[in-house]
């Protein structure tokens, strides 16, 4: 079932996603991690928070987080626990972000993807994305998609 983020259930479960599937991809140190960790709370506050779970009263197996800036809709992570991948939950993920996003008038939709993720830009590839640019500093590429 998708369901709308509640921080009480999710939260720790989030953060367990994002420890074993998006920071071992990240190029960061772990300073930098250690203080990201620190700001999750306040940045799943931010945007919209869309999870799946296997029931309404448990626990998430797989989330996205995005924000929307006018016409723009920013994929701010994704993950999907291992034992429940190549399940479509990330698409279908993606499909309700970028749905969402439609019908409060966004028109693209960017991401950003570690360069050792693989796996992230051919998913993003098959959905649609097209790479803009890589960006040295953060070590990631810039994709796109028009909506």
């Amino acid at each position: 079932m998708i369901r709308q983020r509640s921080s009480k259930l999710d939260d720790s479960a989030i953060m367990r996603l994002i420890d074993t599937q998006l920071v071992p991809l990240s190029h960061m140190s772990e300073k930098e991690i250690h203080k990201i960790r620190k700001e999750i709370p306040l940045r799943m506050n931010r945007g919209m928070t869309f999870v799946i779970s296997p029931e309404p009263d448990q626990a998430a197996i797989a989330f996205i987080h995005f924000l929307m800036h006018g016409e723009l809709l920013y994929v701010d992570m994704m993950a999907v626990s291992t034992r429940e991948q190549r399940k479509r939950h990330g698409q279908t993920l993606l499909q309700r972000a970028e749905s969402f996003a439609v019908s409060r008038g966004c028109k693209k939709s960017k991401v950003m993807v570690d360069e050792g993720n693989i796996k992230g830009t051919e998913f993003y590839q098959k959905n649609g994305y097209q790479v803009l640019r890589y960006i040295m500093v953060s070590r990631c590429y810039e994709m796109e998609k028009r909506l």
